[in-house]
């Protein structure tokens, strides 16, 4: 009796580990995100830069994009690219995209004790 406890609570931790590894994923802070349809920007949030954008809606429109382009920080920026997008216009869209405008350190003034 013991011996099937031990194995059904031994499987059940498994489970669950696995499932926290797969599926529970925490991503990172989400700074921008662009949505694409047919070459038209229909949707964003967040601050994107205004070069990027320009440079963005100009890809967009000439290659006829479907697509959402996001970027998180977590630690570092990641860009994330939809994935029916093409490896050349991903890197196009990486050389485009300013990280060094995303990875400044921003100091909170509200938090310091004067």
């Amino acid at each position: 009796m013991t011996d099937t406890l031990l194995k059904v609570l031994f499987l059940a931790v498994a489970v669950f580990l696995i499932y926290k590894l797969i599926f529970a994923r925490k991503s990172g802070l989400t700074l921008m995100e662009m949505h694409f349809k047919d070459g038209r920007m229909i949707k964003h949030k967040g601050k994107i830069q205004d070069k990027f954008e320009r440079e963005m809606r100009a890809l967009a429109k000439k290659e006829k994009l479907t697509c959402v382009v996001r970027a998180e920080r977590s630690g570092n920026v990641r860009l994330h690219v939809s994935a029916n997008v093409g490896d050349n216009l991903t890197q196009q869209i990486r050389n485009l995209f300013p990280f060094e405008y995303y990875e400044k350190v921003t100091v909170d003034n509200s938090k310091k004790v004067g």
